[in-house]
């Protein structure tokens, strides 16, 4: 079959390279697809929010199965419609992606459906939130509604910050609409852990857990990113809280969408705060993370396409999914100045040395062709990821690869899964 990726990240460059995989494939594009994913696939010169554009592409080249990537095509509606054309496509229906695009909906889902989750104040105006600031229990967190590109929470110490990032937010309108509206939540204590699921609108399956490193410097320092790197197993992770989030979240989730007249089929993933009270979800997200899926196929060993199918087709109970017992380590190197202001076109060196090494995969995120010459093109550059009998060798693998790859402003966090190294 054909197969089209939507995209132009590190996570469509990992999908890319696990769907080529499948012998049921013959032909994938990338639209927009990045230098990576020119290496493997048809770059297609389509942006990923150019629903139009897209849906006359897949028409025109007998695309069996399109692959979205991104949020804000799921967030603008684009399974609803290619499905109105009869079109195959892997994520959720537009309603059912407001759990990720507006997290006031998904607070109350959550609220709803009794999903353990923090308390929360919702804020469509300003000087009511700004009120609230004077007399809040500090630290709060404070994110906005809609889609801000991973970005768009802040944890306030103290009134000043809180009033200031209200601002920033709802009436210097950083974030655009999405900041629009607000909400301003309990600060949760414990670690974060990421658990991507397969859920065709009545059963899931789980894929293997993961930890995100989202703040850009070490020590979880500065301001939130995309994410700076990941790592799977999570050390945090057992049986228990899977047994918890099966039927604490997913299950309530499925139950609490389906009264709502909402089918949910995609990929699902509760960010998870681990605390001493058991999991509670932090924010739903409605397709693959970024970098965590980087970290997560490298050690799936079952064919994709059959799972992604079967999540469309409302049969993924009938299958089951097999790992690489292997943890994996991926560490993002990304252009000075991310998440803020950033320079682009730096040539970049060293690549072909570090993809040559054992176990080693290198997705890349930020990259393009100029003249012959690969160049950086974005925040988040690469996503260079390694396997290793141990968490300690795949993490020395994963910084080995690191050091051989070279462009002015290059930067990368140093400390990638050493919550799992150290115990």
């Amino acid at each position: 079959m054909n197969i089209l990726v939507i995209g132009s990240g590190g996570r469509e460059h990992a999908l890319t390279w696990k769907l080529k995989q499948s012998p049921a494939v013959s032909r994938i594009f990338c639209a927009p697809g990045n230098a990576g994913t020119a290496q493997l696939a048809e770059n297609v010169a389509v942006s990923a929010n150019d629903l139009v554009g897209l849906l006359r592409f897949t028409k025109q080249n007998d695309i069996r199965l399109t692959v979205v990537g991104p949020d804000d095509p799921l967030a603008a509606g684009i399974v609803d419609i290619f499905r109105a054309d009869k079109l195959r496509i892997f994520g959720p229906t537009k309603s059912a992606a407001r759990l990720e695009s507006s997290k006031i909906f998904a607070k109350e889902l959550m609220r709803a459906g009794k999903i353990p989750t923090a308390e929360a104040r919702t804020f469509s105006d300003a000087q009511a939130a700004l009120d609230y600031c004077e007399e809040a229990k500090f630290p709060v967190v404070i994110k906005a509604d809609g889609l801000a590109l991973g970005k768009g929470v802040i944890i306030a110490p103290d009134s000043k910050t809180a009033r200031s990032t209200v601002e920033a937010m709802m009436n210097e309108r950083r974030f655009g609409d999405a900041g629009r509206r607000i909400v301003i939540e309990q600060f949760l204590q414990g670690t974060e852990c990421s658990v991507h699921a397969l859920v065709d609108g009545e059963n899931y399956q789980l894929l293997e857990s993961a930890r995100d490193h989202k703040r850009v410097f070490d020590g979880d320092k500065g301001p939130n990113t995309g994410g700076m790197g990941a790592f799977s197993p999570a050390n945090n992770w057992n049986e228990k809280l899977r047994s918890q989030l099966e039927t604490k979240v997913i299950q309530p989730l499925i139950r609490a969408l389906r009264r709502e007249d909402i089918r949910f089929q995609g990929l699902l993933y509760p960010g998870l705060m681990i605390t001493s009270d058991g999991p509670r979800v932090l924010e739903f997200n409605c397709r693959f993370g970024d970098p965590e899926t980087q970290a997560l196929l490298p050690r799936l060993k079952s064919d994709l396409v059959p799972l992604l199918e079967a999540t469309i087709d409302g049969s993924i109970a009938r299958h089951s999914i097999e790992w690489d017992q292997r943890p994996s380590v991926t560490v993002v190197v990304a252009s000075a100045g991310y998440p803020e202001k950033y320079e682009t076109g730096r040539p970049i060196s060293g690549l072909d040395k570090a993809a040559g090494l054992e176990e080693v995969q290198i997705f890349h995120a930020g990259t393009k062709q100029v003249n012959g010459e690969l160049v950086t093109a974005g925040g988040r550059v690469l996503a260079v990821t390694a396997l290793g009998t141990t968490i300690v060798e795949a993490r020395n693998r994963a910084y080995h690869a690191v050091s051989q790859v070279h462009f002015e402003g290059c930067h990368y966090r140093g400390d990638i899964a050493l919550s799992a190294v150290k115990g």
